[in-house]
């Protein structure tokens, strides 16, 4: 047995367990579970049908890897796989995947606070943040960097670009370009995400052009064929590009402006 598992922790014969790993008081690691090194998982922590990389802090009473909430999941075994550097709160519940994927899929560096919920098959990048009770249904994609503010609700096969924020309360029921904002019920766009941009290092010309990008989607009135082709001239920067492939491909539909919002008041928020 590691001197680093409680002597009450329940650890089942498959899992993995790295020497550097730690495993608390009470916590049960499951079926099928890897925790590499550095990883934690405090007292009461329930962690199967899990690979975890490094370095990962699961706190007290949180439960990782456990079964989808879907009643088509019939038992099949399927996983939840998570990099490194991540921390999941007390209470937070982040599932395994279904037969629809075989997978729940987390990146690294982050942080999912008290009582937050990431449901079947989702794909999160890193550094997403969740706060406090903001919820994911099954199947929803989240790029790198994005902020859900408290009780968030995401509508299952909802796609969240990169850098966007989602301010507390939103119900998000279509789909998030990158680098926007938007909040409410249900939610509508408010801005771009400029704080969010700079911070990530984006070149003041990409920041203009996305801040255009934003103006000819959503505020011109142009159909999205129009938008996007008026977009796609010239050499645009990859970050109007993937905008742009965001709306394109868009199967919900994609979160707009509330009715009548002014240009600049929208753009600069």
């Amino acid at each position: 047995m590691n001197a680093n598992i409680h002597p009450s922790a329940v650890v089942d014969t498959t899992a993995e367990i790295d020497p550097a790993a730690v495993v608390g008081p009470f916590a049960v690691v499951g079926p099928k579970t890897v925790l590499g090194p550095g990883c934690v998982v405090g007292a009461h922590g329930v962690v199967e049908y899990a690979v975890l990389g490094r370095d990962n802090r699961i706190h007290p009473n949180a439960f990782v890897g456990t079964p989808p909430q879907d009643l088509k999941y019939a038992g099949e075994e399927t996983l939840l796989v998570m990099g490194d550097n991540n921390i999941v709160r007390e209470g937070a519940t982040l599932n395994r995947g279904t037969a629809a994927s075989g997978k729940t899929v987390i990146g690294s560096n982050c942080l999912f606070m008290t009582n937050t919920h990431v449901a079947h098959d989702c794909r999160l990048g890193s550094g997403v943040i969740m706060a406090n009770l903001a919820t994911l249904a099954g199947h929803v994609e989240v790029g790198d960097f994005s902020v859900f503010g408290g009780f968030v609700g995401v509508h299952q096969f909802v796609r969240i670009g990169r850098y966007c924020m989602m301010g507390a309360g939103s119900k998000v029921g279509k789909d998030m370009p990158s680098f926007c904002m938007c909040q409410g019920d249900r939610a509508t766009l408010r801005g771009l995400n400029l704080i969010g941009m700079r911070r990530a290092g984006l070149h003041r010309d990409v920041v203009s052009a996305v801040k255009e990008a934003y103006r000819t989607l959503f505020l011109s009135g142009l159909r999205v064929e129009e938008a996007a082709a008026k977009l796609k001239t010239g050499s645009p920067p990859p970050e109007v590009l993937e905008m742009v492939a965001q709306v394109e491909t868009s199967k919900r539909g994609v979160t707009r402006p509330p009715t009548g919002a002014p240009v600049e008041e929208e753009v600069t928020l």
